[in-house]
């Protein structure tokens, strides 16, 4: 395969200026080149949202899917053809409100995917109404006195879920985003990563300036990645003063695809449905 360099698309995107969205597009595009990947064995799926008109803008194959439901598409890619890269995309309105219970399955089969999160705290595509992740306090237009609910914390549910990499990005960190998504490609089982990704239209509280304060890197930390209990303690720390980001948690473990029994023969788009018979199944469920 000749070696790709560009991605892009002919149509521009439109988020705003400045908008976190843009370093995690570049940051996906420079690890699928880093990677050599074929961009003709990608599938990049999507929900609803401003980060889920993604897969418009990078040239592979894209699916757009309903919001909260880019996980039931993306398993059902997977699935279909299991030799094919799926990365799926979408925001913490799509992925953690939603698509809630479809992020707890997907992260216990341990389907061999990617999933990366733009989590702005805000629903941006509807004009900045509060979302799961949203500061205890926050206020918009749907919480005008603050909000009263505590957030989400998306690192200890994917802990306990059992997704087998977890990590947390900035994207104001290019370099270290790229090589996040990169590891999360390139990791057998589900992936899944978190970006801090702010929206400067309607999130005037975690900004650029809010992380840069704050975050620092687990792996200046010597974190150890392989030791689940540390990765709680750090996945719980407050933001008041200091966010990690990195790789939280890695673990091998049998993925859902290699487990799957027919998918033993090759991907299902390429099994041959020669002597196949449905007729008994069909009149017992008719």
């Amino acid at each position: 395969m000749t070696k790709i360099t560009n991605l892009n698309t002919e149509v521009e995107s439109n988020w705003c200026p400045g908008c976190g969205n843009f370093g995690v597009w570049n940051a996906l595009k420079q690890a699928i080149v880093g990677q050599n990947l074929d961009p003709d064995k990608i599938a990049l799926v999507s929900g609803i949202g401003c980060s889920s008109q993604i897969n418009q803008w990078i040239n592979t194959y894209g699916f757009q899917s309903l919001h909260g439901r880019l996980l039931p598409a993306a398993t059902g890619i997977k699935l279909c053809n299991h030799e094919l890269t799926v990365i799926a995309v979408g925001g913490d309105g799509d992925g953690y409100g939603i698509g809630m219970g479809h992020f707890i399955h997907a992260m216990r089969r341990n389907l061999d995917m990617t999933y990366i999160v733009t989590n702005n705290q805000v629903y941006g595509l509807t004009q900045g109404q509060t979302s799961p992740t949203s500061m205890k306090g926050h206020k918009s237009k749907s919480t005008p006195f603050g909000a009263i609910e505590i957030p989400v914390n998306p690192l200890e549910l994917a802990l306990s879920s059992g997704a087998t990499y977890i990590s947390r990005g900035y994207a104001g960190d290019l370099p270290h985003l790229t090589n996040l998504i990169s590891d999360g490609i390139a990791h057998k089982g589900f992936s899944f990563i978190d970006v801090l990704q702010p929206c400067v239209t309607f999130n005037k509280i975690n900004t650029y300036q809010y992380f840069q304060q704050r975050c620092y890197k687990l792996e200046d930390e010597k974190h150890d990645a392989a030791d689940k209990h540390a990765a709680y303690i750090r996945a719980g720390e407050a933001w008041d003063s200091k966010i990690p980001i990195g790789l939280f948690y890695e673990e091998e473990r049998p993925t859902y695809e290699s487990e799957e029994g027919a998918l033993k023969a090759g991907p299902l788009a390429g099994q041959s449905l020669e002597g196949i018979n449905i007729e008994r199944i069909m009149r017992r469920f008719m």
